[in-house]
């Protein structure tokens, strides 16, 4: 098995300081590394069909759902800003994918629903996304798969409890 770039930095640490414990910058390193080479990806389903990874997101939270959600909604359901929310709303009403409509009782809210277009773009692609993320773990058995599937849920669960940040 070959080295990759972390086990590369841990020995360069423990050069310069063998007592040093490195350990923890080998977990969350390499899971840092993990996420910024699938972010370089960029979902190639998503990105040809002019869609961002965060938008996408938006869409999904809709759908999966199966009701009009609140701007505030979808940045819980999406662990985004309130104002990066309003950013791509912006967007994908624009391109036609989702309405937005006030509410009867509060002027100041508004209810995201996607459009007819937005709901065929969703279904038409996440069976492509998860082709491709399949592809992109396919050197990983299912052994493997499902045994770090648990192990990260694990580690979100005990992040979560400790920093914030899940659902509320």
């Amino acid at each position: 098995m070959t080295d990759d770039i972390v086990a590369s930095v841990v020995r360069q640490w423990q050069a310069v300081n063998p007592e040093l414990d490195t350990g923890p910058m080998e977990l969350i390193g390499r899971i840092n590394r993990c996420a910024a080479l699938l972010q370089q990806a960029e979902d190639a389903p998503l990105r040809a069909a002019g869609l961002t990874r965060a938008e996408f997101d938006l869409l999904g939270a809709v759908r999966r759902t199966d009701r009009e959600l609140t701007p505030g909604e979808l940045a819980r359901e999406t662990f985004s800003s309130g104002a990066a929310v309003t950013k791509r709303l912006r967007v994908l009403q624009e391109r036609g994918l989702v309405d937005r409509r006030g509410d009867d009782r509060d002027r100041r809210v508004n209810h995201i629903r996607l459009t007819e277009q937005g709901r065929e773009l969703v279904d038409m692609l996440l069976p492509r996304q998860l082709a491709y993320e399949r592809a992109v773990l396919s050197g990983l058995d299912e052994q493997s798969r499902t045994r770090l599937s648990a192990q990260l849920s694990e580690l979100l669960v005990q992040l979560e409890g400790r920093i914030g940040g899940g659902r509320r």
